[in-house]
């Protein structure tokens, strides 16, 4: 007969902390909100209130079975499928609140997802990601598991299932603004990053081949670093805005004190740092037999920087080049308040508004970005490395 000892020695950890925080919460938060409109208060509703009750006990059942298989069972497989389980009937739950909380023909009343609902989201897929960290897949598979969420989860939202919650009336109201704000979003990180690339990988080059600017270039970047990103924006405005008024040139390029010019060049220099740094590092991780032997064979310096060393440090670029792009995902959020676009425009207009489900809209899609950057570009940082070793 099993100890009680060996038996609470069995009970997963995480999976305790998981099932607490959401069995807590479906008892005490509400599942939905009902508002009159996008901006006044919720009236807070149950799970087993907003539901159709068939709907109610199916989701409360999958959430049942997710948190058995939580505290007791150790295999990730299973673990993977419980979670996924109840985050599908999750979904399914609060999109039938919708549909039924929703008067026929009313475009004002508004649905949204409430706290219980967000903490059970959480706790389900942190469950996955533990399932899922726990199998071990390679780097090709964890990427192909990402696309296939993502395709799983906007062809849903597509489907027309979800019409009825708050953020997709929000969108539906906001597509066409909302497709262009994303287009934006997305090209302000990446340029950014390219042209931090463009410079900072030459510039790492060069405190590698001369350590006596090492130093002075490390620390100047550093302290560029240090300035919070909503006052360096407001420092560039300044100088760009003066080149806009003395060179007519600049301005019809779009460089101006306000707009995508200092979001961008803020940008830049906050991306410079990792980049530099990451390229030194991965630069001083080269075995030096490897460079005497390219050496020895007659390579001139260019040959094996570009030949041997380079390639050797390319994973450790890569994981500095992820740093700068998850960052620049989530600062480009910032460039909103002074024009940058992105979809940090819908963030801080929510705010203004009061209307939660407007900051949902672009905050949502903010951190689909930034996650889905960090698993492909990880996934490539391993397999570089598989191939380096």
């Amino acid at each position: 007969m099993a100890r009680p000892a060996d038996q609470f020695a069995r009970i997963d950890r995480l999976g305790a902390l998981l099932v607490a925080a959401g069995a807590g919460v479906l008892a005490c938060l509400p599942f939905v909100l009902v508002k009159a409109n996008r901006i006044v208060p919720g009236v807070p509703r149950s799970l087993l209130a907003s539901t159709p009750p068939p709907g109610a006990w199916a989701c409360l059942a999958a959430l049942l079975l997710a948190a058995v298989v939580a505290l007791v069972i150790g295999k990730p497989r299973l673990r993977l499928t419980a979670a996924l389980v109840g985050l599908i009937a999750l979904a399914l739950a609060v999109a039938a609140a919708g549909n039924t909380l929703t008067p026929p023909d009313n475009r004002v009343v508004r649905i949204s997802p409430g706290p219980a609902f967000w903490v059970l989201l959480v706790c389900l897929g942190l469950m996955a990601t533990d399932a899922i960290t726990r199998m071990r897949p390679g780097p090709a598979q964890r990427v192909v598991w990402l696309a296939g969420f993502l395709a799983i989860a906007i062809l849903a939202l597509g489907s027309g299932t979800f019409d009825h919650l708050s953020v997709m009336r929000e969108y539906a109201v906001n597509a066409e603004r909302f497709s262009r704000e994303f287009a934006r979003h997305v090209l302000l990180a990446a340029g950014s990053l390219g042209a931090a690339i463009v410079v900072g990988l030459p510039l790492g080059v060069v405190c590698y081949r001369v350590p006596r600017i090492r130093a002075g270039i490390l620390g100047t970047l550093n302290v560029i670093q240090t300035v919070p990103a909503i006052a360096l924006f407001g420092i560039l405005m300044a100088p760009l805005g003066a080149l806009a008024a003395a060179v007519p040139l600049a301005a019809r390029l779009g460089i101006r004190g306000i707009g995508a010019a200092p979001a961008v060049v803020a940008l830049f220099l906050y991306s410079l740092l990792p980049i530099v740094a990451n390229t030194v590092a991965g630069l001083d991780r080269v075995s030096r037999s490897a460079v005497e032997a390219a050496r020895g064979m007659g390579m001139t310096p260019w040959q094996m920087l570009s030949r041997i060393e380079l390639p050797l440090a390319l994973p450790v670029i890569v994981t500095g080049i992820r740093v700068v792009l998850v960052q620049n995902i989530g600062m480009v959020t910032v460039a909103a308040l002074i024009g940058g676009g992105g979809l940090g425009t819908f963030v801080f207009q929510g705010i203004g508004q009061t209307a939660i489900d407007l900051v949902l809209l672009g905050a949502i899609p903010i951190v689909a970005l930034a996650f889905s950057a960090a698993v492909v570009l990880d996934a490539l940082v391993e397999v570089m490395d598989r191939v380096r070793r």
